[in-house]
């Protein structure tokens, strides 16, 4: 393999790696093959798509250029790759949950925390397709998309609260729900679990316009003040 020739400006792909990683994680990986398995992880999974990115070990296998870097296709390179992902997992830069005899490797991100919790309660399935071959039930990731995209990022609690709304409501609830807070600028999860609360408790019906907005903030506000101590 000859020598790297240089990057050709920004005409390339660019690739996203947390600073976080150079300034906490680095330190914690001590052999190349473990900094190669997490460098390609963080390649791979930027080109990957879905609500929950991960990677098995065919996706390493497959990239030739990459098994090459680790001494081919032989024993010895999966020995190599295996080591590297161990070590990925221990240094806490890669998470692995196992669904069905298989390893699914996750970087470890409130996203990828809340994927791994759902695969040990057996939220995953078969989806059929062989580039992802295992997902999250389906309306799962339905609600996660709801809240990430008008709400904000999602954590392992806020994903646990999501799951719990998900049982206790229909999703159309939430997604009005969801709705009506974005319309008043309040983009919180207490704010939308308000105003299920209040359906759940007076009735849905149709939406009755400003008086409701009104009760389902103040409600909120109580919580805010119940959370701080106030009275």
């Amino acid at each position: 393999m000859g020598a790297f020739k240089g990057f050709k400006g920004r005409s390339g792909g660019q690739v996203s790696i947390p600073e976080a990683f150079f300034r906490e994680a680095l330190a914690q990986v001590d052999d190349l093959d473990t900094l190669k398995v997490i460098l390609f992880a963080f390649w791979r999974l930027e080109h990957k798509e879905g609500a929950f990115r991960y990677l098995r070990r065919e996706d390493f296998l497959a990239e030739g250029w990459f098994m090459a870097g680790l001494g081919g296709q032989g024993e010895v390179a999966q020995g190599r790759l295996e080591a590297g992902l161990a070590g990925g997992t221990a240094c806490g830069v890669l998470l692995r949950a196992d669904w069905q005899g298989q390893g699914l490797y996750f970087l470890n991100t409130p996203k990828g925390q809340a994927a791994v919790e759902a695969v040990a309660r057996g939220e995953w399935r078969l989806s059929g397709e062989e580039q992802a071959p295992v997902e999250v039930r389906p309306t799962a990731p339905n609600l996660f998309r709801l809240y990430e995209e008008n709400i904000g990022p999602l954590t392992p609690l806020v994903a646990e609260a999501l799951r719990e709304a998900e049982e206790a409501y229909p999703f159309e609830w939430i997604e009005e729900a969801v709705r009506i807070a974005v319309e008043n600028n309040a983009r919180n999860w207490r704010y939308v679990t308000a105003i299920l609360e209040r359906w759940k408790d007076e009735g849905r019906g149709e939406r009755k316009g400003r008086r409701d907005t009104e009760k389902d903030r103040r409600r909120y506000e109580e919580w805010e003040k119940r959370l701080k101590g106030g009275r």
